[in-house]
C-alpha cells in the first residue's frame, strides 16, 4: 500500500473510532508532535510511542470533546512523507465551546509503519476553545 492510502485509511479508522488499527500503523518508537503552543502539549516535545499517544492524547480527546473528528481535505505525496490539510471540529466540554480549525499534519512513514506525526494548528483558536488564555 502506498504511503497515502496508508493515511487515508488511517483517517478513516480515527473517523470510526477504531483506533487499535491507527496504533497499529505506528512504529513503536512513533515521535508524535502536537503544535507548540497545543494545550495538550504545550512544549512541543515529541510523546514517544503508541502507548504514550493513546493516553496522553487520543484518550483526552475522547474525553473532553463531544464530537471531536479530524476532517481531511488534501493528502499530499512527498515520498516518505505524507502532508494532509485537514480542519478539526467538536465542542470542548468544559468550556461548550466549538470549534471549527484549519491544521496541517506531517507524517513520515518507513517500511509501511508511521515514524513520525507533526501537527501544524491554530493554537490560539485551540487555546480560546479549550479555556487555556
Amino acid at each position: 500500500m502506498d504511503n497515502v492510502n496508508l493515511l487515508k485509511n488511517l483517517y478513516a479508522a480515527f473517523g470510526r473510532g477504531d483506533i487499535p488499527t491507527v496504533l497499529g500503523a505506528m512504529s513503536q518508537d512513533i515521535h508524535w508532535h502536537e503544535a507548540e503552543s497545543n494545550p495538550y502539549m504545550p512544549s512541543g516535545e515529541a510523546l514517544v510511542g503508541a502507548d504514550a499517544v493513546l493516553n496522553n492524547l487520543f484518550m483526552k480527546l475522547g474525553a473532553d470533546w463531544d464530537g471531536f473528528a479530524v476532517h481531511p481535505k488534501s493528502f499530499h505525496d512527498a515520498g516518505d512523507s505524507v502532508i494532509v490539510e485537514a480542519r478539526y471540529s467538536g465542542r470542548y466540554k468544559a468550556t461548550g465551546k466549538s470549534m471549527d480549525t484549519q491544521v496541517c499534519h506531517v507524517w513520515d512513514v518507513k517500511g509501511g509503519k508511521v515514524t513520525r506525526f507533526q501537527q501544524y494548528a491554530d493554537t490560539a483558536k485551540l487555546q480560546d476553545v479549550m479555556g487555556a488564555r
